[in-house]
């Protein structure tokens, strides 16, 4: 709108309005025109230093230069710098390593946006503000000071004239009037030469304001390329960052599903009930109240975390069996599906209601057997253990009936709404009863072949073993492949 208005000002200069040589009369349509002139320029200009103010690089350097200075590269260093002393061993390392990566593309991107935003938005912004249209009122400041020489020649002239037939020498007065007449002439040239050229001008600012008003719709489609290309460089790598971390195998082992954590750590008995298992076997089997007796808070956490990021310094804990046996506790109950499973929550109730015993038996080993292969193994290798456990029930006090009210809670339970507390009074009685008699018959429920520690995988990477104490090592059967401890040996 304000270049119509503009538009209509420079026509009505052109067409006669400065012609009439009356500089008096022009003043207003020429003020208005510098008014409106200067704050189209105060406008541009101040928007030019707000987008230099959004450029993060130095402006007029080229993208490499410009790449170097940003503070995204800088990020960028700092996280490969701090991936690189962390080393390969370190899953924050790693991730620092490759993040560090993606965030160098994402700085070149910017880099290369922001040259973009320079070369095509700001540069003829900058030449809008600070050279056309000063250039402009240059020109209309020229034009004031030429009809100014105008009029006084005009008014030189048309004196002359009026004193010329009074005049004592005639002749002298007719040269000076052409003289003046001469001057009026030139004056009035050069001023209409001035006033087509700011007429021209304007008109051609003003035939251009599509194209002044296009550099605002070019900065937003910049602003999305740049943004497209930024997302699709994040998703590019994201796939190979996730991947990295889902491979990694120092991860928490509480709270994540069984299928998951065997997959993980490639192992086929979970990590905290082999554990668990190897040091209550080395010296909590003639504990007092084993499972019964609550663990110290600090030291069943200290120890779950271990456990969690798969430290080989356990020696601690092999004197505080009631920690240990709380740890195994807990891992159970925090499985998110119970190690017995929700799929056969009914089975087993309806197998355990069954009043002849030894059809009991038969329904219960029919559901056992319908155990997913990891949960079926890992509970094969925990009731070996707790079968050995309730053989020394006249030293620990722990008959596989106790055993089993403190225990089976945490090994099935209704997928239903409520607390663990909740969950476990609703079916306690039938999971006393199931745990109670398949410890009791354990080798009637898994009499193929044996279960060695052995077997199964080491409890973590050898590499992060190969510290532990030589004479943890000779005396513990927790580690693989250093332990021949069998659960079917321990039975006898």
């Amino acid at each position: 709108m304000i270049f119509t208005m503009l538009n209509g000002i420079i026509g009505s200069i052109h067409f006669g309005i400065l012609v009439n040589f009356k500089f008096e009369s022009n003043v207003r349509i020429i003020s208005q025109i510098e008014r409106r002139l200067e704050n189209m320029r105060l406008v541009s200009h101040n928007v030019y230093k707000k987008m230099v103010m959004c450029l993060q690089g130095n402006m007029g350097s080229d993208v490499d230069k410009r790449h170097k200075k940003l503070p995204v590269t800088a990020l960028s260093q700092s996280m490969m710098d701090g991936g690189s002393q962390l080393g390969d061993e370190s899953l924050i390392g790693k991730m620092m390593e490759v993040c560090g990566e993606a965030e160098n593309k994402l700085a070149l991107e910017q880099s290369q946006h922001e040259v973009q935003l320079e070369r095509e938005i700001l540069e003829p912004l900058n030449q809008l503000a600070e050279v056309d249209i000063p250039n402009i009122l240059k020109q209309r400041k020229h034009l004031a000071k030429l009809v100014l020489d105008f009029d006084s020649a005009k008014a030189r002239y048309q004196q002359a004239t009026k004193a010329f037939p009074t005049a004592a020498n005639a002749q002298a007065m007719a040269a000076k009037v052409d003289i003046l007449k001469e001057e009026m002439d030139e004056a009035q040239n050069k001023m209409e030469i001035c006033k087509d050229q700011v007429a021209a001008d304007m008109y051609i600012f003003s035939s251009k304001e599509g194209e002044y008003a296009r550099y605002y719709v070019l900065l937003l489609e910049a602003q999305a390329e740049y943004h497209r290309k930024a997302l699709a460089s994040i998703e590019s790598v994201l796939p190979t960052i996730q991947s990295q971390q889902d491979k990694w195998t120092e991860k928490p082992a509480f709270g994540t599903a069984l299928e998951e954590h065997l997959k993980r750590t490639s192992r086929e008995v979970a990590l905290p009930i082999e554990a668990c298992i190897m040091m209550l076997l080395e010296t909590g089997m003639q504990e007092e109240g084993l499972f019964r007796i609550a663990a110290g808070a600090s030291k069943l956490k200290k120890l779950k975390a271990a456990l969690d990021c798969s430290t080989s310094q356990l020696e601690e804990f092999y004197s505080d069996p009631h920690a240990v046996a709380g740890a195994l506790k807990s891992y159970l109950r925090e499985l998110p599906e119970p190690l017995m499973t929700y799929q056969l929550y009914e089975e087993w109730i309806q197998a355990s209601s069954i009043s002849d015993p030894d059809k009991r038996l038969q329904g219960l080993w029919v559901v056992c057997d319908m155990l997913p292969k990891a949960n079926k193994t890992n509970f094969r290798y925990l009731v070996k253990f707790l079968a050995k456990l309730s053989l020394e029930s006249d030293v620990n006090k722990m008959t596989a009936s106790n055993i089993a009210i403190v225990l089976g809670p945490n090994l099935l339970w209704a997928k239903t709404e409520g607390s663990l507390a909740e969950m476990a009074a609703a079916t306690s009685v039938h999971v006393v009863s199931i745990i109670e008699l398949i410890i009791n018959h354990a080798s009637w429920f898994f009499p193929e072949g044996k279960t060695t520690i052995e077997s199964c995988p080491a409890v973590v990477n050898d590499h992060v073993y190969n510290h532990k104490p030589a004479q943890i090592m000779q005396r513990s059967a927790i580690l693989h492949p250093w332990s021949n401890v069998s659960i079917e040996h321990l039975q006898s």
